[in-house]
């Protein structure tokens, strides 16, 4: 295992066919802790996958440095640094079988059969690969191959894993299922492991840090439980989360002593909400500034409590989905959504009192997106 060390790390593609240069990655600074799994999480474009291909040494770098354990890695072959990775489209040889697949490569280092034989049966009952070793990837299951690409990884024992979407052709069950098979695995082997996914259920429920990238740039490195519960900007806010948080533009005044946010004009004129508590005393060093005011969809819903208030909203559609149901509703003429136990009856086009907490709301500054505090 090792430490991964990316330091002021730059891809930039030249220009050509009349397209001008592209910076991909814009001088990122990430330290991935020896045994520590790492998700590296954001749109298309982003710069995740980019980055990852420099870790692997798949593309050269622009600028920066690259250091896995203590070795500068910049100039070495993808071979000699001691790295394993996994592809979204599992590259097996359709001629191998599952065992001729899995020690490959370690045939062609040139290790002993009985270790190869040795290191092959303990990666195919980690995976429980076992009864399917001399099978081609003809007669197995997406999910099937993905573990046996898995499988050649573990194999060699790698200081680095690199994960580049390798759940992305799966379907969704078996998604979830492998999602969680490579979590186990990590818990099991120990092993540093860097993941790269557009997906960001994936990213919160894999990794022990997420790394949330946008244009090239990093946005926050977190927990999983810290980057939802303290965004560092609305962006964050926004993409992380399923339904994300609940973004209106406004401003922020005092009325009567009281601090209020007073929803723009494009967010439905008269939309007043009285603050109080922690956000009323981060709001006070921020009166008269045009914000974005934001909370989760499970902070606002049918039954109050101490640190609520009350929103007159109308029902706009609801969306079963088993154990709860997501209401959208309108306040004034913005749209928003909230995450609501199923066994509460709505009723389209009607009026429903909500209660919003605003002990767990957020304020950002419109202008940057950053969280005020």
């Amino acid at each position: 295992m090792a430490q991964v060390v990316l330091q002021q790390l730059v891809k930039t593609y030249p220009a050509a066919d009349r397209n001008p240069a592209f910076t991909a990655v814009k001088g990122i600074d990430l330290t991935i802790l020896d045994g520590e799994f790492m998700v590296l999480v954001g749109p298309s474009g982003c710069g995740k996958s980019t980055t990852l291909r420099m870790i692997a040494g798949l593309e050269e770098v622009t600028n920066g440095r690259i250091v896995i354990g203590d070795r500068l890695v910049n100039d070495l072959h993808p071979k000699d640094r001691d790295i394993a990775m996994v592809f979204q489209n599992y590259a097996l040889y359709p001629h191998m079988t599952v065992r001729e697949n899995m020690s490959f490569g370690l045939r062609l280092q040139g290790l002993p059969k009985a270790e190869i034989e040795q290191r092959v049966n303990e990666a195919s009952q980690l995976l429980g690969l076992e009864s399917m070793l001399d099978r081609k990837p003809k007669a197995l299951s997406g999910g099937q191959r993905q573990r046996v690409a898995v499988g050649r990884a573990i194999v060699r024992k790698p200081k680095v894993f690199l994960f580049d979407e390798p759940l992305s052709n799966l379907d969704a069950k078996m998604r979830v299922v492998m999602r969680t098979e490579i979590a186990k695995l990590h818990d099991r082997i120990g092993a540093t492991m860097i993941y790269v996914t557009h997906d960001q259920v994936e990213a919160m429920t894999m990794g022990d840090r997420i790394c949330v990238m946008r244009d090239g740039e990093i946005q926050q490195v977190a927990d999983p439980l810290n980057l939802y519960s303290q965004p560092a900007n609305a962006y964050v806010a926004g993409f992380i989360g399923s339904p994300p948080m609940n973004l209106l533009h406004g401003r922020l005044q005092t009325i009567e002593g009281r601090v209020c946010f007073i929803a723009g004009q494009e967010d439905g004129a008269g939309l007043v909400i009285s603050l109080g508590g922690k956000i009323e005393t981060i709001a006070r060093a921020h009166t008269n500034r045009e914000v974005l005011f934001g909370f989760r969809p499970e902070d606002c819903g049918v039954v109050a409590g101490p640190t609520t208030i009350p929103l007159k909203v109308i029902v706009e559609h609801t969306e079963p989905m088993g154990a709860e149901t997501y209401l959208h509703f309108s306040v004034n003429t913005t749209s928003l959504v909230a995450r609501q136990r199923a066994d509460h009856a709505f009723v389209i086009g009607q009026p429903q009192t909500l209660h919003l907490d605003l002990s767990r709301a957020h304020l950002f500054a419109r202008e940057t997106g950053v969280a005020l505090a």
